[in-house]
């Protein structure tokens, strides 16, 4: 939970960083460049992140491997003021959220619809047609199936659920039903 709270905390304090010099959108670049470097050269986030090292060497090696890339100067000074925080191994997390953010400044919203059953190409337009009208923004729809749902659609966007499904309408009546309450 931590690490949700301190990676936000991150991501919005670049994001605005972003938004004032109009550079959001590489700075997001940026970023995935950086993890696809900790994915790709797995020792090197473990050397910068390991205690057991000098806290100069590991902050040398950050700089060294910093000066031979093209990224911007924000870029090289948010990392550095992560590692001085001891905040670098938190990279991922604040990666993840900041792409939500930046792409929320460009007016993208992701939503999740599950459904029982495998819906047709043109059951995922229409809803993702619905659900961009709703919300007044381009929607990037990610479709899953759960059969256990036995009927009908739950859809995520942000927090927000909208549950559709038989079983929790199911659940539902059950309740009701043992509350002695009329349907």
């Amino acid at each position: 939970m931590k690490n949700l709270v301190v990676a936000k905390r991150y991501a919005k304090a670049l994001i605005l960083i972003g938004q004032e010099d109009g550079q959001a959108e590489q700075y997001n670049k940026e970023l995935g460049a950086v993890v696809d470097l900790f994915n790709t050269q797995e020792g090197f986030e473990k050397t910068l992140i390991n205690p057991l090292y000098n806290k100069n060497d590991r902050k040398k090696v950050l700089k060294a491997v910093l000066d031979a890339t093209d990224l911007s100067a924000i870029m090289k000074s948010f990392l550095v003021l992560l590692f001085d925080k001891k905040r670098i191994g938190f990279l991922r997390e604040i990666a993840t959220y900041y792409n939500d953010l930046a792409d929320e400044l460009k007016g993208v919203v992701k939503a999740t619809i599950v459904s029982a059953s495998e819906l047709s190409q043109d059951a995922v337009d229409k809803i993702k047609q619905a659900l961009s009208k709703k919300t007044g923004k381009n929607i990037v729809l990610n479709v899953e199936q759960d059969p256990g749902l036995i009927g009908g659609v739950v859809t995520k966007i942000g927090d927000l659920v909208l549950d559709g499904s038989v079983k929790t309408q199911l659940i539902n009546l059950r309740e009701t039903l043992k509350k002695g309450e009329s349907v």
